[in-house]
This record gives structure tokens, C-alpha cells and sequence, in this order.
């Protein structure tokens, strides 16, 4: 069973995760441009019960676009996030791709609000593409 672990920059909040992804998708929506500090956002979800989590973390709770709350988890050293959850899927726990440190990882099979998208970034050819 393949077992990854993501981290935040300094080490001290780590996610390990055991088995594939349930979805690996891109977001375009503006909340998660300003929370990435870059042009998408990039997660894996996977099943709660498939993820060990250690170390200390703050929460900081939005309502996304849909409604439904979000809790990200982010290091109180360092600021980086590392987990979150939607209060919509409370089986899950979506991570940041980027906290895995692994080009290797999966691409995304999903890239939603794709209306918010700047012009350049490119998007898997086999995306699903929703607005």
C-alpha cells in the first residue's frame, strides 16, 4: 500500500497518508489563489481514516463559494497548510499536493471554477473541466 507523508515547511505538522487518492483535483476559485499565494490551488483528498496527522496546528475556518465551511490546518510556526476539511465531505482530508514535496505525485483528474483560471496556466489535457 503506498504511504506518503506531507509537512509543512518546517516540520513540525506532518499528514501521512496510506493508499491512493479518492480525488486529485486543481481550484481556480479566487479564496484558494489568495491562500496558495499562487494561481490554483493543488489537493488530494483521502479517506479519514486513511490519514495519521502529528504535530500541533491552527485552524482557520472560511465559507467557500458553495456555502459549506472549510477548516484548513496550518503549522503556527511556519503558516503553512497542511490539511483541511470540508464540512460538506467529513469523511475526507484534503492536502495541499505541494506539502507532499513529490513531483512524482498523481495529476489532477478534476480542475474546478475554471471561469476564475488565468489564461496561462495550464490544466492536465485529461481534467475533467467544470465552471
Amino acid at each position: 500500500m503506498t504511504e506518503r507523508t506531507a509537512s509543512c515547511s518546517c516540520g513540525k505538522l506532518t499528514i501521512t497518508t496510506r493508499g491512493e487518492p479518492i480525488r486529485i483535483s486543481i481550484c481556480h476559485c479566487l479564496d484558494c489563489q489568495r491562500r496558495t499565494g499562487s494561481v490554483f490551488g493543488a489537493q488530494a483528498r483521502f479517506p479519514k481514516d486513511a490519514v495519521q496527522i502529528a504535530g500541533d496546528s491552527t485552524c482557520y475556518v472560511r465559507t467557500a463559494d458553495s456555502g459549506n465551511k472549510i477548516r484548513f490546518n496550518f503549522c503556527p510556526a511556519c503558516g503553512s497548510t497542511v490539511y483541511y476539511q470540508l464540512d460538506a465531505l467529513p469523511d475526507a482530508i484534503a492536502v495541499p499536493i505541494g506539502a507532499f514535496a513529490d513531483p512524482t505525485f498523481p495529476s489532477p483528474k478534476v480542475s474546478i471554477y475554471e471561469a476564475r483560471r488565468h489564461a496561462w496556466a495550464g490544466v492536465p489535457e485529461d481534467a475533467e473541466h467544470l465552471d
